[in-house]
């Protein structure tokens, strides 16, 4: 077929997944068209060596990209993001007919981001078929600082209009599908596919000496969590939840962000000496990291949103056959339950997961080794590139109406 992509991101910015798509797609012998914008995440200024213009396009073998110019600024506000998402719906429409036009089914990779772009440019294309590969809800994003604002009320108009329209719909966690059902999405065409991690980099690994000697201080049990240091996370349940069990296991937070003053200074006051900060590293540094500790530690708050939500690190955990401990409620608790890869325990709750830290350090090496392999097991089943592209190929086909074809032979290098 002819595949469009549509994606606010997309490589060399850090957007795996519409980007490995678009290979494996290419790979399977389609003809894909990538429209993005040039690449300006997570700094808000376009990369060194880059400049905005307006025909700018990539070929290889069976992949275009084109790259439209946005407003680019780092700063967070609503109303900068608002200037970036309307400026590359505007870009993005105006070229949507020349590089999209005539493809058999749309792949619209759907932050809140591509909101307004997706909206233009299906209202423009028409007849083409889309489906969507739904990330987060906006509620979630442009709208937050205003809820009741403007920008809310565009941004719910245009997600309804979106939904309504799709051909097929992708939800990236189970229960986000009925969040779109809610917003308009009609349940016969919502199919859960759960999202898949940079497999170049995590992958099951074995640590050096320098990992060894960053990670861990002593024979204590090592819980790790990798990554942002923010609201979403309340780390502050992790460290009063550590504090407890100073002589029991150590916590060690690999990363930054905005709560980690908040979070360090909790630290200090309860004398948690057992839970050490060490700064943002490359993700290609981290599955040594990972292998490193016994335990990969995946936080969410006990937020009404946050429950149909899948952070990335647990399938960056997953795939490395790093156990978890998953302070969560909603789909990653289950996730993890169901693939017996860890253990999990309610959200915000500093004692219950003391209770989880203290299990995890009593159960035996060989018992964490096999609880990793079952979630490495579990992620190759149900979270990988191939099962993703299997499952985003065969709605592109239902969407375009071409489903027989998909017994026919055909190339599957992915």
């Amino acid at each position: 077929m002819k595949i469009g992509i549509l994606s606010y991101h997309f490589p060399p910015e850090p957007a795996f997944i519409p980007g490995s798509l678009a290979e494996a797609l290419a790979a399977r012998g389609h003809e894909v068209r990538v429209l993005t914008g040039f690449p300006d995440y997570p700094g808000g200024h376009v990369y060194p060596g880059w400049r905005q213009r307006w025909h700018h396009e990539t070929h290889s073998e069976r992949l275009t990209v084109r790259r439209v110019p946005r407003y680019t600024g780092a700063g967070a506000s609503t109303g900068a993001r608002m200037a970036s998402y309307l400026s590359f719906a505007g870009s993005a429409t105006m070229a949507a007919r020349r590089v999209l036009g005539d493809v058999d089914a749309l792949y619209v990779f759907q932050l809140p981001a591509t909101t307004f772009a997706a909206a233009g440019v299906l209202r423009l294309l028409g007849r083409v078929p889309t489906v969507l590969h739904v990330q987060d809800v906006w509620a979630r994003d442009g709208a937050a600082e205003a809820p009741q604002g403007r920008w809310a009320a565009r941004m719910s108009a245009a997600m309804t209009r979106i939904y309504r329209s799709a051909a097929r719909v992708a939800v990236a966690a189970p229960s986000m599908r009925d969040l779109v059902v809610a917003a308009g999405a009609d349940p016969a065409r919502v199919q859960v596919v759960l999202n898949w991690t940079d497999e170049r980099i995590f992958h099951p690994a074995t640590p050096d000496a320098a990992a060894r000697q960053l990670v861990r201080r002593d024979g204590r049990c090592v819980v790790m969590h990798a990554g942002t240091i923010g609201a979403r996370q309340g780390l502050e349940t992790a460290v009063r939840a550590a504090a407890a069990l100073d002589r029991t296991m150590d916590l060690v937070l690999v990363g930054s962000g905005g709560e980690e003053r908040r979070v360090r200074g909790l630290a200090a006051e309860l004398g948690a000496e057992n839970v050490r900060f060490v700064e943002r590293r490359s993700p290609v540094d981290m599955p040594q990291l990972y292998a490193a500790a016994d335990y990969q530690l995946v936080m969410l708050r006990d937020l009404p949103e946050l429950r149909g939500m899948v952070p990335g690190k647990l399938q960056a955990a997953l795939s490395c056959a790093a156990p978890v401990v998953a302070s969560a409620g909603g789909d990653t608790a289950e996730l993890v339950e169901r693939a017996r890869a860890g253990l999990s325990c309610p959200p915000e709750d500093w004692a219950a997961l003391a209770d989880r830290f203290w299990l995890a350090a009593t159960i035996p090496g060989p018992a964490r080794v096999e609880m990793g392999r079952r979630g490495r097991a579990a992620y190759l089943r149900e979270m990988s590139l191939p099962a993703g592209v299997d499952r985003i190929e065969r709605l592109l086909y239902e969407a375009a109406g071409r489903v027989e074809e998909l017994a026919a032979p055909r190339m599957n290098l992915a």
